[in-house]
């Protein structure tokens, strides 16, 4: 009985010191994978905070003035790309109106360079090329960019410029939003009635200051910018 309490002893310690080793080695390897793994956490280096995102830089009204010089730049190349597909389509009264379009847009980009160089920048344009299609889709194209101008664009453009009290900006933003509502109904009134407006084609008044546009003129003084009529020219 001794011998037999003897051996189970010595097998318990036996067992005790397999358990006991195998513990160290787990532990062991557990430590080595954590310094080799290193977790997104340890790679951040000791006293740097995580990186936060800047807010937007709101834009100013010298960088609306350039971005509506840009856009009406592209306007008049896209309408007078409009008027030679009209004509080839036989729809002089369209393409008339766009020619018209055309010089109320470098009446704009015009005095949006004046207001740019006034606050001490350089106008700068990227003409893309015109994507030109029948008449009637080219009517809407124009239709729906002139009120997109006149009711988001330039509200916009004129409640920042008045925030920053710039004048002449609010000045150019306020009269060419308000003839580029004009516009969009004559391209309305030209796509509803597409087929009146084949032919030969019609003579359109122009603003050359504001770059409001009609069909005639009756009227001593500009209806939107108060000039005289006779800073208006005619364009067919």
């Amino acid at each position: 009985m001794k011998t037999a309490s003897k051996i189970f002893i010595t097998l318990c310690f036996f067992i005790f010191a397999l358990a006991i080793c195998a513990y160290a080695k787990e532990e062991k390897s557990a430590k080595i994978n954590t310094t080799s793994s290193p977790t997104a956490t340890s790679m951040i280096p000791s006293g740097t905070a995580p990186a936060t995102m800047a807010p937007p830089v709101e834009k100013t009204t010298l960088d609306n003035l350039q971005a509506a010089f840009n856009g009406e730049s592209n306007a008049r190349a896209r309408y007078l790309a409009f008027a030679k597909k009209a004509d080839e389509e036989e729809y002089g009264k369209a393409a008339s109106l766009f020619r018209a379009a055309a010089r109320a847009e470098q009446s704009h980009l015009a005095r949006h360079a004046k207001v740019i160089k006034k606050l001490g920048g350089v106008p700068a344009a990227m003409i893309d090329p015109a994507v030109v299609k029948s008449t009637a889709e080219n009517l809407e194209t124009a239709m729906k960019g002139e009120t997109y101008e006149s009711t988001v664009m330039y509200p916009e453009f004129l409640a920042k410029a008045q925030k920053e009290k710039i004048k002449a900006a609010v000045d150019a933003f306020e009269d060419a939003g308000a003839t580029e509502a004009v516009h969009a109904g004559l391209y309305k009134k030209a796509l509803e009635n597409l087929p009146e407006w084949k032919g030969k084609s019609k003579k359109f008044e122009v603003c050359s200051f504001c770059g409001n546009v009609v069909e005639k003129i009756n009227f001593k003084d500009c209806p939107i910018c108060g000039k005289s009529k006779s800073l208006y020219v005619s364009v067919r």
